[in-house]
């Protein structure tokens, strides 16, 4: 478990880290998210050592990061946007090294080499110099380094940037495996690729945690809400008065007309897609109207991302923090 109590870091007049607090659980792979310049490649070098505080504290088990640096840091195995790589060296020579530096024991390094390798699929190219890999292996060797001595918590920084589109889908299954023995701290900015993979995310914006829930709630407590696609041969209006006695629609929305089909989207708030589309399904039915579509539609990640860190919704956001914050985080 990590947390963080009232962290702050300033670089002179710049404050980067505003007092951020929140708690990571055991046993969850989590998305930490922010635009440029938000603070989270400062946050991860602090949680891991790599960075001084101006001021808070960060607790990697009951071991303080700051006063105890040597053991807390044995539970983090840490991969930085920028994989620390010695590129004349071979996979093999470079987790060989950092195994020492590690403080592995010399008899055990070999067999932990080959561990971390057979983890990360490089068992192949292990006597390979690592400037000849392909930036994917190379990803993976970097991980590979941050999995020696099996700590219990993986920090990634951007694991796939840079990365095509085969590579990306590899490192998104290896960490999907780290999950299932760690816990795995993920920082991306492929928004789809941290939807697809994280148990929670969180969210930094100037400095400051905006939002730390599991991605369905986050769409919940959007302004976008949820919606349904609806396709009938009716008007707006029509369509309104059908489903006017149904509990969760807020509001209508015209995608597409013509002379024989009508599209069009109701926007939802708490309430179950499923449960609502059933409910829709045979308002419609009762009317002897047939549909042509039904078709839920969550809030993405990327929707909700857009809003919590755009200068024009800064009352969205503190709304957010004062109603959802404080809950989610001890969730």
């Amino acid at each position: 478990m990590i947390t963080v109590e009232h962290l702050t870091k300033s670089y002179g007049s710049t404050l980067a880290v505003d007092d951020l607090s929140f708690t990571i659980e055991d046993g969850h792979i989590y998305g930490f998210l922010g635009p440029n310049g938000a603070g989270k490649s400062t946050t991860l070098n602090i949680m891991t050592g790599c960075l001084a505080a101006t001021g808070g504290t960060v607790k990697i088990g009951d071991k303080d990061i700051f006063e105890n640096s040597r053991e807390a840091k044995k539970l983090i195995g840490y991969l930085p946007e920028i994989p620390p790589l010695y590129v004349d060296q071979t996979p093999r020579e470079y987790l060989d090294f950092v195994a020492e530096a590690k403080k592995v024991a010399k008899k055990d390094r070999p067999a932990e080499v080959e561990r971390v390798a057979k983890k990360t699929n490089i068992e192949h190219v292990l006597d390979k110099p690592i400037k000849y890999l392909s930036k994917g292996y190379r990803q993976r060797v970097g991980i590979s380094q941050a999995l020696l001595g099996n700590p219990q918590i993986i920090i990634l920084d951007e694991p796939t940037v840079g990365l095509d589109p085969m590579q990306i889908l590899e490192i998104r299954e290896l960490i999907h495996k780290l999950g299932e023995n760690h816990t795995v701290i993920l920082s991306s900015h492929i928004l789809s690729e941290v939807q697809a993979i994280c148990d929670k995310v969180l969210i930094i914006y100037k400095g400051k945690l905006v939002a730390f829930d599991t991605p369905d709630n986050l769409g919940k407590i959007s302004s976008h809400g949820s919606a349904i696609e609806i396709g009938a041969d009716i008007s707006l209006d029509m369509a309104k008065e059908i489903l006017s006695s149904l509990n969760g629609i807020v509001s209508y929305e015209n995608i597409e007309s013509s002379d024989d089909q009508n599209l069009f989207k109701v926007h939802v708030e708490n309430r179950d897609l499923t449960e609502i589309s059933k409910e829709i399904f045979k308002a419609f039915a009762e009317k002897d109207i047939p549909l042509y579509k039904l078709n839920p539609v969550k809030t993405n990640l990327e929707d909700i991302f857009l809003e919590l860190t755009s200068d024009s919704e800064e009352n969205n956001i503190t709304i957010l923090e004062e109603k959802e914050i404080d809950s989610s985080i001890t969730a």
